[in-house]
Formats: C-alpha cells, sequence, structure tokens
C-alpha cells in the first residue's frame, strides 16, 4: 500500500460566534485557507486530483457542496471536484481520513480536505429546525427500528455529556477545574506564539478569539445546561466559526513536484459505541487503533481530543490511563472553540505543528461524534 504524507496544513483563526468571522460568507472561510494552501506549493492548481471538506448544517451558505464552491471562490482550478462530508463534529477528521484513503489505495496523488464551519450563519443543529416545517421534530421520531431499538429516549449530546460524568463517577468541580486548565494552556500558546506558523490572519482576526482568563469563582455560579446536572457553558465547547485544511501527497506527487513531507499517515480508522451516551467513542477508538499497530498510548508524544465536554476528555482519560501532560498541550476546544465541521482538521494542524515544535514523532487524534461515533488517526512527523 502507498504512503499518504501530509504535505502542509493551515487554518484560520477560531472565531466566537457573532465576533471576528461572522461576517465572513462560509465559502470565504474556507477559501482562504485553501488558497493559501496551494500557493504555498507553487503547483498549477488543475494538478490536484480532489478537495473534500467537514461540514454539518449544511444549507444556505454551506450547502450544495462548500468544498467545490469553495475551492472555486479561492479561484482554484474549475477542473477539480469537491466533495462535502458530515460526520458531526468528526467531520474535518474525517475528511481526512478519506483523502489519506485514496492516497493509500493509489485513486489519487494531492488531496486537500478540511472542514469549514460557520456558526454565525447557520445556527448548530439548525438543519434540524429547518426540518420541522415538514412535519419532522427530530431525526429519529417515526421510524419504527430506531423506536424498537432504543425507545424514545431523549438524544442529545447535552443528554450524553451527563451521562459519561455519572458513569465515570466525576465531579462538577473536576469539570471546572479541567476547564480552568485548557484556558490557561491556551493562553500561555497564545502568549509564546506556539500558533502562529499555523494561523492564517482573517478579517482583522490574528489569533483565536476563545481563550480567556478563567474565574473559576464564575465558573462555580453558572447555571447548568440540563437541569440538576454538572456541565455548564463553562465546562463545554464553544460555538465558533473557522476552517482549516491539510494538503495529503503520495510517494510519487512528492518526488514528481519536490514536496517535502513533514507527516505520514500511520493509522486511520473510526468506531462506534452507545448512540444514547453519544460521546464514549473515544475510548473504544483509541484502544481500536493501538490494537491495530501495535503501539501503546505511552508511544504517543502528543495527543488531542476534542474537547466537546470536560466529560469526554475526563472519562477518556480513566479509562486510558493517559499523561495528561500530552494532552491538548496548547488548550482544546472548552478555550479554542469549536467550529464543529472544521475542528477535525485545525486539531490535525495543531498536532502536526506543535509536533515540529517540539521535535517530536508521535502524534494521535481522536473525537467524539454524534451517533456515538469516533474517528481516530496516529500520524509520524518526519
Amino acid at each position: 500500500m502507498a504512503e499518504a504524507y501530509i504535505v502542509d496544513a493551515v487554518r484560520t483563526p477560531v472565531g466566537r460566534r457573532g465576533k471576528g468571522l461572522a461576517e465572513v460568507h462560509p465559502l470565504d472561510l474556507a477559501a482562504a485557507p485553501l488558497k493559501e494552501l496551494v500557493a504555498r506549493q507553487g503547483i498549477d492548481s488543475q494538478e490536484y486530483d480532489e478537495v473534500i471538506l467537514g461540514c454539518i448544517d449544511q444549507l444556505g451558505p454551506q450547502s450544495m457542496d462548500i468544498a467545490r464552491n469553495a475551492w472555486l471562490a479561492a479561484g482554484l482550478s474549475q477542473a477539480v471536484p469537491g466533495s462535502t462530508i458530515e460526520r458531526q463534529c468528526g467531520s474535518g477528521q474525517q475528511a481526512i481520513s478519506y483523502a489519506a484513503q485514496a492516497v493509500m489505495s493509489g485513486t489519487s496523488e494531492l488531496v486537500v480536505a478540511g472542514g469549514v464551519q460557520s456558526m454565525s450563519s447557520i445556527p448548530l443543529s439548525y438543519s434540524n429546525a429547518a426540518a420541522q416545517k415538514f412535519g419532522f421534530p427530530d431525526p429519529f421520531t417515526g421510524s419504527s427500528g430506531w423506536s424498537e431499538r432504543y425507545g424514545d429516549q431523549d438524544i442529545s449530546q447535552f443528554r450524553g455529556a451527563e451521562m459519561m460524568a455519572h458513569r465515570w463517577g466525576l465531579t462538577r468541580d473536576e469539570l471546572e477545574e479541567f476547564a480552568v486548565e485548557s484556558h490557561e494552556r491556551a493562553l500561555a500558546a497564545q502568549r509564546e506564539g506556539h500558533f502562529d506558523r499555523e494561523i492564517l490572519p482573517l478579517a482583522g482576526l490574528f489569533e483565536d478569539q476563545g481563550p480567556r482568563e478563567p474565574d473559576l469563582e464564575k465558573l462555580r455560579s453558572l447555571q447548568p445546561i440540563v437541569a440538576g446536572g454538572l456541565h455548564t457553558a463553562g465546562t463545554a465547547s464553544q460555538m465558533s466559526d473557522g476552517a482549516a485544511v491539510v494538503l495529503l501527497a503520495s510517494d510519487r506527487a512528492v518526488a514528481r513536484y519536490g514536496l517535502r513531507p513533514r507527516a505520514r499517515i500511520h493509522h486511520v480508522s473510526a468506531r462506534g459505541d452507545d448512540p444514547i451516551m453519544m460521546l464514549s467513542a473515544p475510548i473504544a477508538a483509541t484502544r481500536y487503533a493501538l490494537e491495530r499497530t501495535g503501539m501503546r498510548l505511552a508511544d504517543m508524544n502528543l495527543i488531542e481530543i476534542n474537547e466537546a465536554f470536560a466529560a469526554v476528555v475526563l472519562a477518556w482519560q480513566r479509562e486510558t490511563g493517559a499523561d495528561m501532560s500530552t494532552v491538548n498541550v496548547n488548550g482544546g476546544a472548552i478555550a479554542l472553540g469549536h467550529p464543529i465541521g472544521a475542528t477535525g482538521a485545525r486539531l490535525m494542524t495543531s498536532l502536526l505543528h506543535e509536533l515540529e515544535r517540539r521535535d517530536a514523532r508521535w502524534g494521535l487524534q481522536t473525537m467524539c461524534e454524534g451517533g456515538g461515533q469516533a474517528n481516530v488517526t496516529i500520524i509520524e512527523r518526519l
């Protein structure tokens, strides 16, 4: 099987919903890093095989295959097709996996993959809300097969986060302490310029808007998202806008165009778990990847696991025994924000750059997703 190499990765800053990137059209939001990525390589854009982007709530300005349309909005070759995929929060990571698989199979040689989301333009789950006018209150009501298997249980990420906190015996204090550390790590990374190489300034925004000086007492005063629950807005990821893209290349493309590979895709996979608890699959996905590769979690110099909710990371840590000094070292989505379709590619971009900054070798990325799923990727820095 051919190798799939990461040649480059770039992202926009992550803007807070309604703030820094709110006025940027989703096509232009994705077009900016696409244009930058292609310009850096000096390869005619018609030489690329495909662009694959993750995006959820694909309606309005995010509809009609935003991957294809953003590529065109970037002024790139009309000959290159685009595909837009959706695997909930993992859409951007899955886009990279599909690109890697295309390169590994030998069917493609140069593929751009990543994700985009403007939560200012299209609010979270608005596609579900829009369907209500057609008589569908949610994706499940009316399905006899779903009802027979899972009944009429409430399906939401907020309930899933609470189920995880209770199952793993987490306390509100633990969740809030984790959130504080996420902000502290992100602020330290910004002060020390750790994100500077990976961020393409856009619309006057030069850094991620989410991190702020944490106030534990204020966190403790927030009301739970779910009545009687443990999570608050302070221990959940922030709704955000952003885009990130990664260039995957084959051995032949590397040789033909004189490219310098920065990392190699060592493993890609995805696993599923309880769709009601929804957010626990990173545990199974991590174990699966390690079993398939014969590696140990201790072999990973850096790990990125999406901070959809604090309980996701803390439960995963209890099950895997991960050394938290290697996990989300520059903060996570609680501090940096979670532009859902783009986050998987943002994590990969940050992972690659931090491996390089530390002159480290191995990195693992995983994230929870709606439906009780999780992607996992292992990369080797070259």
